[in-house]
């Protein structure tokens, strides 16, 4: 896999809830937390199978509602982990574009789809 150049960012409103679904649902590992101090909002930097993303309880960073797009090597096998792990999802789809999607949606709503070649 490529090196990642870009990182998304995504809003997160309750931390101990994003953390768990990210985390125990979606198998994402806990690279860094920064907070200024006790009470303040949480920055965190979250890692999967080698992508990267933020998510910030920063109301200023950005909105609820974010959507990021993941290329992973099978849908399926994305399905069946977080369907173990207690994810809901749409179920995989094969796109009339030659992918095989799944989509999920956090806590806060953004949308994460997750993409491999049919």
């Amino acid at each position: 896999m490529t090196q990642q150049t870009v990182i998304p960012q995504l809003r997160m409103t309750n931390a101990e809830r994003s953390l768990a679904f990210y985390v125990q649902g979606l198998g994402f590992r806990v690279d860094w937390t920064h907070q200024f101090e006790a009470g303040y909002p949480l920055f965190v930097q979250l890692t999967r199978a080698g992508q990267t993303l933020f998510l910030t309880e920063h109301s200023g960073d950005c909105q609820v509602g974010g959507a990021v797009y993941f290329r992973v090597p099978d849908a399926r096998a994305c399905f069946a982990e977080f369907t173990g792990n207690g994810v809901v999802s749409n179920g995989v789809v094969d796109t009339p574009w030659g992918t095989r999607e799944l989509l999920v949606i956090d806590p806060d709503g953004n949308r994460l789809r997750f993409a491999s070649d049919v």
